[in-house]
């Protein structure tokens, strides 16, 4: 770096003393050559001073690398004086280690001497240890097996027990309170003497052949006897009066059944002949009506099971003037509404009624059906007097009072009512 320097300061001094030639040449010239050498002079003097501004830009860069450069080299030379001061330390620690090695080797064959006899004493306890733990095997073997044995010996003493206990409890079912023989293992508590309630079975070691005979034969002449009953004869005799009050109802009710039964069959007679007389008053009255209402046509009434009137039903079989014979269902809703209000008064000419209401019957005709169905009302009219709620105006020109609801300023509903006199309108 500092021959560097030295050269630049070199080359800034040739470079001045070319000038100062320059200079010289430049007095004893003159004219145009003067002017061109100028010119030449100062594009070399330019490139110098370029030139010597690089190379002052490059000594400022090598002298900051020259710095940091001589600030690493401190840090690692007092690092290396630390490693160094380090290394003296270990060095000493090395020796003292080195020391107690020695030391420890010294111990250790002592313990080497002394390790010797008792690995040999070891391995014969070793030895001894595996026959010990043979004979630990074949003891635990022992135990699992005398533990079995008294498990299998328990549970078959605990059964025993149990079925010495069902015995008992048998003993005592079928022949009541006895004293058993007490021993040890099943031990009780002993019944009271209350003699000859209580009996005393002795204990014995064998059964009798025939004893499991002679105990189902006992059973069965138990079981046929039942159980003894001191109150049967009170019961018996409560029973018996029981019985013949039941019998005598019994024999009320079928007294009495047989004479609903008589009375059903004669009003179902008198039913059925009413029935017939009713329905064939009816079906001829419709069919006049029908004829009426209709200005021509048939129509009939007919039973779907004549065999039964009293559980038949009844078909209207209809044909409206210029159409074919059909169903009720077939028609349209004025010949409906129509059909409907000819059975009506078909019902009130067979049994008039005191009273008749009809709603909105006539809101399916047309003028000419309402004059035939006004016309009918007022044939009706001296047996029957009829409520017609309706909005036909054909249907309120017959009536001798009308009835109707309207609303005032005040908005509320009231009922209005208007009696006709004199002579009836005409149609």
């Amino acid at each position: 770096m500092g021959q560097a320097v030295e050269k630049l300061k070199t080359d800034q001094a040739s470079i001045q003393e070319e000038i100062a030639a320059l200079e010289r040449q430049l007095e004893a010239i003159t004219g145009d050559d003067l002017y061109e050498q100028l010119a030449q002079l100062k594009t070399a003097l330019a490139v110098t001073e370029q030139s010597r501004e690089d190379r002052r830009t490059i000594h400022r860069s090598h002298q900051a690398n020259l710095e940091h450069l001589e600030g690493q080299i401190a840090a690692k030379q007092e690092r290396a004086d630390e490693l160094t001061q380090e290394g003296e330390a270990l060095a000493g620690q090395i020796g003292d280690l080195q020391a107690h090695g020695e030391e420890l080797s010294g111990q250790i064959q002592t313990l080497a001497d002394l390790i010797e006899p008792t690995e040999a004493e070891l391995i014969e306890l070793e030895g001894q240890q595996v026959e010990w733990e043979d004979k630990e095997d074949n003891c635990r073997s022992r135990l699992h097996r005398y533990e079995t044995v008294y498990s299998q010996a328990a549970l078959e003493m605990e059964r025993r027990r149990d079925e010495v206990v069902s015995l008992r409890q048998q003993i005592q079912n079928d022949l009541g309170l006895v004293e058993l023989e007490i021993t040890d293992l099943l031990p009780e508590q002993p019944p009271l003497p209350l003699k000859p309630l209580v009996s005393t079975l002795p204990s014995i070691d064998e059964l009798p052949e025939d004893l499991e005979d002679e105990i189902q034969r006992l059973k069965v002449q138990l079981k046929r006897a039942g159980p003894i009953n001191p109150n049967a004869p009170a019961e018996y005799a409560e029973a018996l009066e029981r019985h013949t009050f039941l019998t005598t109802q019994v024999e009320d009710l079928e007294q009495a059944t047989d004479s609903l039964r008589q009375v059903i069959a004669e009003l179902d007679q008198l039913i059925e002949v009413d029935f017939r007389k009713t329905f064939e008053s009816v079906a001829a009255e419709f069919k006049e009506c029908f004829t009426t209402l209709f200005n021509g046509g048939t129509a009939k009434l007919v039973l779907t099971d004549p065999e039964n009137p009293l559980e038949t039903g009844i078909d209207i079989i209809v044909r409206p003037p210029g159409k074919r014979q059909q169903s009720l269902a077939l028609l349209s809703g004025g010949e409906r509404a129509l059909t409907a209000a000819a059975l009506i008064f078909a019902i009130l000419k067979a049994s008039p009624t005191p009273f008749c209401i009809l709603d909105e019957v006539d809101a399916m005709l047309d003028e000419v059906n309402i004059g035939r169905f006004r016309k009918m009302l007022q044939e009706l009219e001296d047996h029957t007097q009829f409520v017609v709620i309706t909005h036909n105006r054909g249907t309120i020109e017959a009536a001798n009072t009308i009835y109707g609801v309207s609303m005032g300023e005040d908005s509320v509903s009231k009922v209005i009512s208007l009696k006709l006199e004199g002579e009836p309108v005409a149609a």
